[in-house]
């Protein structure tokens, strides 16, 4: 028996050691996944960089596009890169968000909401060149929008919607049962502890899917040439704020409109490598905005997480 109870405690160490090498491993594989998928990032990055670096002078930024690459800037295409992402941000994080909550919180568990659910998932793979079709059919010709500011800023809104929603179900999804438990014991409604505990805790987590779904959005291309965005334009649109009562102006939303993504794909269209440079520096700022969009969401979240006591 003791000679037996010995194998069997040498069986189990050997499992156990075996367990704790494969934990290595993954780790190891993981750790090099990662840092080849960092070294490819900061190698592109770095790249560009080096490449444009020449361009990146004041001028770049305060001039509009030109025949000459010496003289071309991309003035319009970061004001527009960031009136889109302005629309994008405001109709896709709150509809996204209040969608989200119904669904986790509010709808019935029935063969209706199961398809929505389906459907949900199954639009956050869906090709963004449909959404841009979508647009064209449904905001340019039927709602007469027009090629414009809004219309782009509806487009890329649909497109992260699916993203957000997911995103905001998992972080409700993880907030701990008796969170709510102890709401209701205490006699507060259902909208109640949404509000002062559902969102609160879940902030981190919608906060990452609002990131996703914005850097996708940002450096979208197909959407936007579907329906009509310029590859040139040498003027910008009207200015949101105004000198008079009520000092605000929404003439902007119905302005024609280039980003960032198209003026870098008809630079590098070009056989000028000059035009080439342009390409690598607007590529360098369009990353550089990507990454101070993300930073912010990140300083927010981490700022919402600290004063959530739980």
């Amino acid at each position: 028996m003791a000679r037996m109870a010995r194998k069997d405690i040498g069986e189990i160490r050997g499992i156990i050691a075996r367990a704790k090498r494969l934990d290595v491993i993954f780790g190891v594989v993981g750790v090099l996944a990662l840092g080849l998928g960092l070294l490819t990032f900061a190698t592109l990055f770095v790249d560009m960089a080096l490449d444009g670096y020449s361009r990146l002078t004041p001028d770049f930024f305060t001039e509009f596009p030109s025949r000459h690459a010496e003289r071309a800037g991309i003035l319009s295409a970061w004001v527009g890169t960031t009136l889109v992402m302005l629309v994008t941000a405001c109709v896709a994080v709150p509809l996204s968000v209040a969608a989200g909550i119904y669904l986790e919180e509010y709808a019935p568990r029935n063969w209706i909401t199961d398809i929505i659910e389906i459907n949900i998932a199954n639009l956050a793979g869906v090709p963004s060149i449909i959404y841009g079709l979508l647009a064209l059919g449904l905001f340019v010709y039927e709602f007469n929008l027009g090629q414009s500011i809004l219309t782009a800023g509806l487009t890329l809104a649909l497109l992260i919607l699916p993203v957000v929603i997911v995103a905001t179900r998992e972080a409700i999804r993880s907030i701990p049962s008796h969170i709510r438990e102890g709401a209701y014991a205490l006699g507060a409604t259902k909208w109640q502890v949404v509000q002062h505990h559902i969102l609160p805790y879940s902030m981190g987590g919608i906060m990452t899917g609002v990131i996703i779904g914005m850097a996708r959005a940002i450096g979208e291309t197909a959407p936007i040439i579907t329906i009509g965005a310029l590859t040139f334009i040498a003027f910008l649109p009207a200015s949101p704020v105004t000198g008079t009562f009520p000092f605000l102006s929404f003439e902007w939303l119905q302005s024609p409109f280039t980003v960032m993504p198209i003026q870098i794909f008809n630079w590098t269209s070009r056989p000028d490598p000059n035009f080439h440079a342009n390409a690598a520096a607007a590529g360098f700022v369009l990353v550089l905005m990507t990454l101070i969009m993300n930073g912010l969401a990140i300083w927010l979240r981490y700022r919402i997480r600290r004063n959530i006591k739980w």
